[in-house]
């Protein structure tokens, strides 16, 4: 970019040296450039002399004269309103609740010292003195894949597309279970339903086992549905003792640890953002269309991210990416 504005400089200089009649507006219009930058720039050219290359070069917008440096004095209230907030505050203050109390302070007042106006200035000096860490990010702690079939998770999708009822009780119209085959990332199964209660969340894993085989164990969340309620009367539920009496082993998360059910929140992910909010399908019609072909696309061509290895699929067929790491 600042060699096309150093040619259009130079461009100039030569048409005022051949074509001194030339008005601004012919000028500019020649040039493809402005009218107001045509007249500012034939100003600095006729103060320059005629072989000076350094006009051509432009100005710096650094800052001519840096800011004066805050007295020490205002750093270390800064610091102090920190680390002891004025009374009934209440919490550690911030650098705009900092900013409110600094003019207030009757030391500074009296020694006439300039203040910082900018609430930036007083997070930079925060931060200086280690008033404020930034986190580091956090990393998953990285997974062997299981052996593939071997390991599914389940979870429901809630397809918020499709309008509910305003005079029902019912929130979720139509909801997607998903089954995910961790040791492949594979979508085994994506049934939709509008009502899926105990009784069809069981049939539809029912399903899932006689089409795909009987996975070593399976992993839920802690939703009613699955688990049942211990004030219930049909509790351990049907699913739990369903799968025992199958032999796989059911591994319920723990309350507000979404991530032990990693990959199929990563699936829920992009089927939302891929499927769901592309198509916004707006009936169950709808939504089984969408989410066939996302099974689809998903199973067959998408490539998993954070690529680790190729292996083929359960079902045969072309092979697909699949990583090592949780949340792939």
């Amino acid at each position: 970019m600042q060699a096309l504005y150093y040619a259009a400089r130079g461009n100039l200089r030569w048409l005022l040296h051949l074509h001194p009649e030339w008005s601004q507006s012919q000028l500019a219009q020649a040039l493809g450039m402005s009218r107001s930058w045509v007249s500012k720039w034939i100003k600095r050219l006729r103060s320059a002399s005629p072989d000076d290359e350094q006009v051509l070069q432009g100005l710096s917008r650094a800052p001519k004269h840096p800011p004066e440096r805050l007295d020490a004095r205002v750093i270390d209230r800064i610091l102090e309103i920190r680390d002891q907030p004025p009374e009934g505050l209440g919490r550690t203050p911030g650098p705009k609740a900092i900013l409110y109390y600094l003019p207030r302070d009757e030391s500074l007042q009296k020694a006439g010292v300039r203040l910082p106006r900018s609430t930036r200035t007083i997070h930079r000096i925060v931060c200086e003195q280690g008033r404020i860490c930034h986190q580091l990010p956090m990393l998953g702690d990285p997974q062997e894949r299981p052996e593939s079939m071997q390991h599914w998770q389940l979870d429901f999708k809630d397809a918020s597309t499709v309008p509910a009822d305003p005079q029902g009780k019912q929130q979720h119209v139509v909801e997607t279970l998903n089954v995910i085959d961790v040791g492949t990332s594979v979508l085994l199964a994506a049934h939709v339903a509008p009502d899926f209660t105990a009784e069809t969340a069981l049939g539809a894993l029912a399903q899932t086992f006689q089409q795909h085989g009987l996975p070593h164990s399976i992993r839920l969340d802690r939703d009613p549905r699955w688990v049942g309620a211990p004030q219930g009367s049909d509790f351990p539920s049907a699913v739990l003792r369903f799968c025992r009496s199958l032999g796989i082993g059911v591994l319920v998360c723990d309350p507000h640890h979404p991530q032990q059910n990693g990959w199929v929140e990563r699936s829920h992910r992009s089927y939302g953002q891929e499927c769901l909010d592309r198509y916004r399908p707006t009936t169950v019609e709808e939504v089984r269309q969408v989410t066939e072909t996302f099974v689809e696309h998903s199973n067959w061509q998408r490539p998993q991210e954070a690529c680790g290895l190729w292996q083929s699929t359960p079902t045969g067929g072309a092979p697909r990416v699949t990583s090592i790491t949780t949340g792939a």
